[in-house]
């Protein structure tokens, strides 16, 4: 299963099934074929929640961020 993780402090945020990860490379810009980080704001949540993003994905990611303004996540 694919696992994010917050790219700034390294912490893990979650494992996510196949479904949830093709969302996440669906919905957000990758820079190259091979890009696995992604930049997250609360714009960028609020965008993910409107076109549908499975609840359990959606929470990880609002507790991941916390207080801050955003993050760079990768998956592996």
């Amino acid at each position: 299963m694919p696992r994010l993780i917050r790219l700034d402090t390294g912490d893990a945020i979650g494992q996510i099934s196949d479904e949830q990860l093709a969302f996440l490379v669906e919905q957000l810009e990758e820079e190259h074929d091979d890009d696995t980080d992604y930049y997250i704001d609360r714009e960028t949540l609020e965008l993910l929640s409107d076109n549908g993003a499975d609840p359990e994905l959606l929470a990880m990611l609002e507790k991941a961020i916390g207080d801050d303004d955003s993050m760079t996540i990768v998956w592996e």
